[in-house]
């Protein structure tokens, strides 16, 4: 018989909050947005009783709290709280909220695949997705033609400990186990040491018995329900801005594939589109990187501001920041060398058709002569 490993033997009461970003539109019409799913739309307030900036300016997104939903997980029917935040780059954010009681970690490992695509949870976020997109179109500017894939995030939400040990100090404790349920390992006892201070090296605490822990593809909370709130938020923010740095990056790697056939077979039609075409990618990346900046200005408190910035690190936002910044200006300059193409062809047109006319006056003066 097998002795159970030390990390299943304490159990956490708690909620496991599937996050799902969509990409729904181009954009979003301003202060057109009542209702949604026949639910009244609020405006998110970030409400925070620590440290914060003088500057009162917060980006708020629309804020909408959907019916609970009923889910099956292993052959157990539950209530899941759900709710959705409308931003105004044109993507959602569906937060999906399943509790747990008594639970030890072995069985919170195998909770990662309830929300994957194909999981009980994810076809819920799916299906949710698809009717907030067909009851968001009148307020879109160019939807979408269908829901394409979801960048998801796994928070585990842990309730604060009755006991009087400090967060950080829990956190020594526990490291082995809370790196192999961040990386969905079984067996975290096989982890690398490694492995543990890479899936555990962003950790944060502001209070004595609150912690967070990111991690690329899950993270973890431990503190009261208003605090967790707060770090929600920000953690869909930044999946937010990840979904749609990723969705620029594939339309820039489409444009670029067309630039370089554009440039072999150039011709002036051609050559008009593809400069339209770079006119329209340009601003949407100008209109994108202004978004992403925007709701992501102030957060309420600095600590906050340190909870963005090691999900920006982990999702490694800058880079695909500087990525897509890099393909703009590489396209830019196929296009600059298929424009001065353009303009070189009409100048020897030009010449070409001058040297004509001087040819037919001249054939015409010696006729007439």
């Amino acid at each position: 018989m097998n002795t159970p490993s030390n990390h299943s033997l304490e159990r956490y009461n708690g909620s496991i909050v599937y996050i799902y970003a969509f990409d729904v539109a181009y954009d979003m019409k301003r202060g057109s947005l009542t209702t949604l799913l026949g639910r009244t739309v609020q405006e998110y307030n970030l409400c925070t009783t620590k440290r914060s900036p003088r500057q009162p300016f917060f980006y708020r997104p629309a804020l909408v709290h959907l019916p609970d939903q009923k889910v099956t997980l292993e052959g157990q029917s539950l209530e899941v709280t759900c709710t959705v935040k409308v931003f105004n780059i044109g993507a959602i954010s569906l937060c999906i909220h399943v509790p747990f009681v008594q639970q030890d970690w072995d069985h919170l490992v195998d909770t990662h695949s309830h929300g994957a695509e194909d999981g009980p949870v994810g076809q819920l976020a799916l299906s949710l997705g698809q009717a907030i997109m067909q009851d968001l179109g009148p307020h879109c500017v160019r939807p979408v033609e269908q829901l394409g894939p979801s960048e998801a995030y796994t928070v585990f939400h842990f309730q604060p400990m009755s006991s009087d040990l400090a967060a950080t100090d829990w956190l020594d404790q526990q490291r082995r186990a809370i790196a192999g349920l961040l990386t969905e390992e079984p067996e975290p006892q096989r982890l690398s040491q490694q492995e543990i201070d890479e899936s555990t090296q962003y950790d944060l605490s502001y209070y004595d018995q609150d912690l967070v822990v990111i991690d690329w593809d899950a993270a973890l909370i431990l503190g009261d329900s208003d605090d967790a709130a707060e770090v929600l938020h920000i953690m869909e923010v930044a999946n937010v801005q990840l979904l749609e740095l990723g969705i620029y990056d594939r339309l820039l790697d489409s444009a670029s594939e067309r630039a370089y056939r554009d440039v072999a077979r150039l011709n002036l039609r051609s050559g008009r589109a593809i400069h339209k075409e770079l006119r329209e990618i340009s601003v949407d990346l100008s209109r994108l990187s202004d978004e992403l900046s925007n709701i992501t200005k102030f957060f309420g408190d600095w600590h906050l501001a340190r909870i963005y910035q090691a999900l920006s690190s982990r999702f490694h936002l800058e880079d695909w920041q500087k990525t897509t910044d890099q393909k703009q200006r590489t396209l830019a300059d196929l296009y600059h060398l298929i424009q001065q193409d353009r303009t070189d062809l009409f100048m020897v047109t030009m010449e070409a058709t001058i040297v004509l006319l001087f040819v037919i006056d001249l054939v015409l003066i010696f006729y007439h002569g």
